[in-house]
């Protein structure tokens, strides 16, 4: 059994990768961020999910780094959360520069303290035409720098990189995963905005698998 650390941030994609790393038999540490987004409710569900399973958890306040990186809507209140697909170019609003690159390099080093083998992280080919950090270029290469970074090697696991977010959700159902236990939307509301490219592109994989999506909208 590996000790590997799983960045989880509570929505539906990490939540999965959280149980398919813990079907395979590892031993589980999670780690979340809170880097000022306005969704940060979903940090809640993170928290209670590794409650119930009893796995260690651990939330770092990272806002800081937002003296030094702006313009996303998802850190910038003054910035409107745009509406639409993910394949629309307004999506790119919701990029947070570096992020990945940041909470990945940050995971590494502590799975490095805790002699964890690797980190996981939620990476899918729904999020490649916006997110340049969630490519499988991007993911190859910073593997390849996590294997040599520290003296002890860290390999960089992204387990649904080339597949979509109703391949995902199919793999949780596979697992019998309640996604009660998730947040995606981008707003931050008490109810889902089902308008978001988040919460559009859940909508739709929960369509393509015939089934109902447990979450809150606005509306409902």
């Amino acid at each position: 059994m590996a000790k590997v650390v799983v960045i989880y941030s509570g929505g539906m994609d990490s939540y999965t990768v959280l149980h398919t790393a813990l079907a395979a038999g590892h031993e589980i540490v999670a780690l979340s961020f809170n880097y000022g987004q306005r969704h940060v409710r979903e940090l809640d569900c993170a928290a209670a999910v590794c409650r119930d399973l009893a796995i260690t958890h651990k939330i770092i306040d990272i806002t800081a780094m937002n003296e030094l990186m702006t313009g996303s809507s998802l850190t910038d209140h003054s910035i409107e959360v745009a509406q639409g697909h993910y394949a629309e170019e307004s999506m790119k609003t919701t990029v947070v520069p570096n992020r990945n690159m940041i909470l990945l390099s940050l995971a590494i080093g502590y799975a490095v303290s805790i002699e964890a083998s690797a980190v996981y992280y939620g990476a899918h080919a729904g999020d490649h035409a916006i997110y340049p950090d969630c490519r499988p270029e991007f993911v190859e290469k910073m593997n390849a720098v996590s294997l040599i970074a520290n003296y002890q090697p860290i390999a960089i696991v992204a387990p649904f990189l080339r597949q979509s977010k109703s391949d995902i959700l199919a793999a949780g159902l596979a697992l019998n995963l309640d996604y009660t236990n998730t947040w995606t939307c981008y707003v931050g509301a008490d109810r889902a905005c089902g308008k978001c490219g988040a919460c559009v592109e859940r909508l739709e994989a929960f369509a393509a698998n015939h089934c109902s999506d447990p979450m809150l909208y606005s509306g409902a």
